[in-house]
């Protein structure tokens, strides 16, 4: 009993210090927003339908606040607070799949917290599943490890029933787009695709009869694409280059397989649309399927 005694009081002091950098925002209904540096309050922008209002402070005080701006595609809106005092949570220094993590909000009768999981490393799509279960004026409080490092921004209108966030590193780079320009610029490439199922064998996978005898790679060739239930690895194929696009002065062109870009494979339309908007201005290393060889190639994403 002495050790959950101990995990029980770490874990009401972890969330004790998450607690310290949250605020009540009167917007639609009451929300959370996380202090996430000086005067500045992160919270999710689907329910401010005004660019003006008010949030409560731990102490109970009252505070004017002014939206500096907004980005749709991770759903946060960065509030510029006058007055406020609170000192910022700070990322975290790395987690762990299978790590339990603490939901904390400040919902308008107090403190709140739930208990997670980390289910995965990657984001999917943007967001991070984080096992816990929601609760009225979660969204916008901060999702945190046992040391109490930000491990993203909590969102419960994603997704009905579901806790999802998005990861400090993303959140933490919209605040800093949004606090210099007030916009987050959207990349593009200028591409249509659509998935595409490679036999074994194809360029950049192992061998067949290894793969059968268990000595290739579990799930991803080399290159990082991922096997279609053992039949196959999975890409995109270009199907339009738009002209003058970015991809187009890369040389991409109809026909060309895409298996890779940046860090990892791509298996789906929605998921390249997600990666390269979140690379605007950014330069990508990708790996190409063409003519039954594959083919490195860099692409300067463009901006919206």
């Amino acid at each position: 009993m002495t050790h959950f005694a101990d995990l029980s009081n770490q874990m009401a002091d972890a969330v004790e210090a998450a607690a310290a950098h949250l605020v009540t925002v009167h917007a639609a209904r009451p929300i959370s927003g996380t202090v996430v540096g000086p005067a500045q309050v992160l919270t999710v922008a689907h329910l401010l339908h005004a660019d003006e209002l008010t949030v409560r402070t731990p102490d109970g005080g009252e505070l004017r606040a002014v939206v500096v701006g907004r980005d749709p595609s991770s759903d946060l809106a960065l509030l510029r607070v006058e007055g406020l005092t609170l000192s910022p949570v700070a990322p975290t220094a790395g987690v762990r799949v299978g790590e339990l993590l603490l939901a904390v909000g400040r919902p308008p009768h107090g403190v709140q917290a739930t208990l997670g999981l980390l289910e995965q490393a990657e984001a999917r799509r943007g967001w991070l599943p984080t096992g816990a279960a929601p609760f009225p004026g979660i969204s916008g409080g901060v999702l945190v490890d046992a040391r109490g490092g930000m491990v993203g921004l909590l969102n419960a209108g994603m997704r009905r029933g579901t806790l999802l966030a998005v990861p400090a590193e993303r959140a933490l780079k919209v605040v800093g787009l949004l606090a210099s320009g007030g916009r987050v610029p959207q990349g593009y490439l200028g591409i249509a695709t659509q998935p595409v199922l490679l036999p074994l064998g194809e360029a950049g996978t192992e061998n067949e009869a290894d793969v059968h005898r268990g000595r290739g790679p579990r799930g991803r060739g080399h290159w990082g694409g991922r096997r279609g239930h053992g039949r196959g690895r999975l890409g995109l194929t270009v199907v339009q280059v738009e002209q003058g696009s970015p991809a187009e002065a890369a040389g991409l062109r109809v026909g060309d397989i895409l298996l890779s870009l940046g860090e990892g494979s791509v298996r789906h339309p929605g998921e390249l649309l997600e990666r390269v908007r979140e690379h605007a201005g950014e330069t990508l290393s990708a790996r190409l399927l063409r003519g039954g060889e594959e083919v490195d190639v860099s692409f300067q994403i463009g901006e919206r």
